[in-house]
């Protein structure tokens, strides 16, 4: 399905249903013997699919739930990250970075810089696109899809309304 913007639908919500369902699953297996979790979306995609992460995790386990909003500045990574929570709340905590597209890492590599500025029981990091364009070492523990796409092509996940989906331009 080629949308009138020229972009190529790559996933629908059915398809992003089913990958976060099975994300969620992944999650919880990695965490099974805690009692709570840390969801930290990165603004503002990454915040969204954590929401709908959590709402598996919810349905599916007996897991306490907690959403972090985390801040990074794309433009200018080395800025300050911006949290909704107090960082000391996260302490000794298992946290989960959730953002929607992992393109160079910078982002997610920035982000778990930050949160490690405490100690943490255990850190993952899950993405619903993994691009295959690292820059940094960091890596999508739990991903929904891997697309080997050009650096010219875009990637972009939408979360509302009837254009939900992932479109490749």
């Amino acid at each position: 399905m080629i949308m009138p913007n020229n972009n190529s639908l790559i996933f629908d919500t059915t398809k992003i249903e089913h990958c976060t369902q099975r994300i969620a699953y992944q999650i919880y297996e990695e965490n099974f013997d805690y009692k709570e979790i840390y969801l930290a979306g990165i603004a503002k995609n990454g915040e969204v699919y954590a929401q709908k992460i959590k709402a598996f995790l919810e349905d599916i386990s007996p897991l306490k739930v907690h959403l972090v909003q985390l801040k990074v500045n794309k433009k200018n990574p080395l800025s300050p990250v911006q949290c909704s929570h107090a960082l000391e709340e996260l302490k000794n905590q298992s946290v989960v970075v959730v953002d929607d597209v992992l393109n160079t890492g910078s982002t997610l590599m920035y982000a778990v810089k930050y949160l490690l500025e405490v100690p943490l029981i255990q850190l993952n990091t899950a993405v619903l696109v993994n691009r295959n364009h690292k820059k940094y070492p960091v890596k999508a523990d739990f991903k929904g899809i891997s697309l080997s796409t050009n650096l010219n092509e875009h990637v972009e996940v939408i979360f509302s309304g009837k254009e939900t989906g992932v479109y490749l331009s």
